[in-house]
């Protein structure tokens, strides 16, 4: 599903990251398109390092534009990149 009314959104992930699945579950409600990289990966780690600096799961690329730590503390700057209402960032992570 591609929805054009966003910006491109990259996710980086590892399997077993709690916020990583609270990220992709959320963007999925708000019917974000996003593209999810693996961070087991060794290449993929060593991309986002040197895209972002950060070694951390769940990174959220938007654009240009790097969130990075626990889900909750990347919501609001989603919602304000992803150009999403109020609503949106009232919304429950569950």
């Amino acid at each position: 599903m591609n929805n054009t009314s966003h910006p491109q959104v990259i996710v980086y992930t590892t399997p077993t990251c709690p916020d990583c699945r609270l990220l992709k579950d959320w963007l999925a409600r708000e019917a974000i398109a996003f593209e999810e990289r693996d961070l087991t990966d060794p290449e993929i780690m060593a991309q986002a390092k040197a895209r972002t600096g950060v070694r951390v799961a769940p990174i959220t690329l938007v654009q240009d534009q790097v969130f990075y730590g626990t889900f909750a503390s990347q919501k609001p700057g989603l919602v304000h990149a992803l150009g999403l209402g109020p609503a949106a960032a009232d919304k429950s992570a569950q």
